[in-house]
């Protein structure tokens, strides 16, 4: 009897799976335009987190903009860190 519970919550889930809904590719119009959006400074950082955090945003496009800016956090931490060690470094120099 375990082995039928098993294979039951089992195909339970599978069947859970399955019918998730699928999220819309994005054609390559709709990535060329968020890319052009994403190349104007200042627009990019506000539509970054618009889309990023904002609902109603294809999945795919939302990754994306949570991705870029993980990556903006961590060149900025490195950027800080760098520079703390280049002006400690002319600090102890004089």
């Amino acid at each position: 009897m375990e082995v039928l519970d098993n294979r039951s919550a089992a195909d339970a889930a599978v069947r859970d799976s399955r019918q998730q809904p699928v999220a819309p590719v994005m054609s390559v119009g709709e990535w060329m335009l968020t890319l052009l959006i994403l190349a104007l400074p200042l627009v990019n950082i506000i539509m970054l987190f618009v889309w990023a955090f904002g609902g109603g945003t294809n999945p795919t496009k939302a990754n994306y903009c949570k991705a870029s800016l993980i990556w903006i956090a961590i060149v900025i931490v490195l950027y800080v860190c760098f520079f703390s060690l280049i002006m400690g470094l002319f600090a102890a120099i004089q």
